[in-house]
C-alpha cells in the first residue's frame, strides 16, 4: 500500500514496484486518515509511508498503521534529509527509510528486505544516528559509531557475515546456511550498506578487526 500525498509520485512508485514480479498495490491513500478509513478491507505486508503528509505528520501515523495492521511493515519514502525524523520514525516502529533521491531499484531491494522481517537503513541514516538509535534499543550509555553500525545487523546477517569471513563465495555460503543463493546475495547487499563496505573482501576484512568470526582473510573459495 502507497500513502503519498503527491498523485505524481504515487503513480510514480505504483508502476516501479507493479514491474517487480510478486509485488501488486492493493491501494493508495494521499492522508493518514484516508488511508485508515479506506485501507480497512485491506491486508498489506508492506506500507510506504511518505513522512509529510499535507498537515499530518507521518511518523505520527505510524504506530496507528502498525495497530491496525498487525505485522506489517513500514517503509518510510522521504524526500526529507533530517536524520532526526528519520530516527523518530524507526523508533515509532517503521522497519526502514528511503531517500527519494536514490535509485528505484533500491526502493525494491528495500521492499523485499523488509518484507523479510529485515531492517532498512543504508546510507540514510548517519553513524550518529545509527549510534543514538542504537543507545536507544539498548540502553547503552556509549556506542563507537563501528559498533552502532553492528548493532544494525539482524541475527541472520551476523550469521552470514561470519561465513563471509571465511573467505566463501555465495554458492558456499548458501550451502552453509542452507538458503538460497538469490538470499545471500540480498543478505550481503544489506550488510554491505549497513556497515559502510564495499565489497565481501572488505567485508571479511572488517568481521576479522571486530571479531565478527573467521580467521584474517586471505582468499575466497
Amino acid at each position: 500500500m502507497i500513502i503519498e500525498d503527491h498523485a505524481i509520485v504515487r503513480a510514480g512508485i505504483r508502476m516501479l514496484v507493479e514491474k517487480e514480479q510478486g509485488i501488486e498495490v492493493l491501494g493508495e491513500a494521499s492522508t493518514a486518515s484516508d488511508a485508515l478509513d479506506s485501507a480497512s478491507g485491506y491486508r498489506p505486508d508492506v506500507i510506504l509511508l511518505d513522512l509529510s503528509l499535507r498537515r499530518e505528520s507521518g511518523v505520527d501515523f505510524i504506530p496507528q498503521l502498525l495497530h491496525q495492521f498487525p505485522g506489517v511493515r513500514v517503509l518510510v519514502v522521504t524526500a526529507t534529509e533530517d536524520v532526526e525524523a528519520h530516527l523518530l520514525a524507526m523508533e515509532a516502529g517503521a522497519s526502514g527509510v528511503v531517500m527519494k533521491e536514490q535509485a528505484p531499484d533500491v526502493l525494491v531491494r528495500a521492499i523485499h528486505a523488509v518484507y523479510s522481517g529485515e531492517a532498512w537503513v543504508g546510507r540514510a541514516l548517519s553513524t550518529a544516528a545509527l549510534t543514538k538509535l542504537s543507545r536507544s534499543r539498548t540502553g547503552t550509555k556509549t556506542l563507537d559509531p563501528e559498533a552502532a553500525k553492528i548493532a544494525t545487523l539482524t541475527p541472520r546477517e551476523r550469521e552470514v557475515v561470519s561465513v563471509v569471513a571465511r573467505g566463501y563465495n555465495g554458492m558456499r555460503i548458501a550451502q552453509e546456511l542452507r538458503i538460497s543463493e538469490a538470499t545471500v546475495r540480498h543478505h550481503i547487499t544489506s550488510i554491505l550498506g549497513k556497515l559502510e563496505v564495499s565489497n565481501k573482501l572488505e567485508l571479511a576484512v572488517f568481521a576479522f578487526h571486530h571479531g565478527l568470526g573467521g580467521e584474517e582473510p586471505t582468499r575466497f573459495l
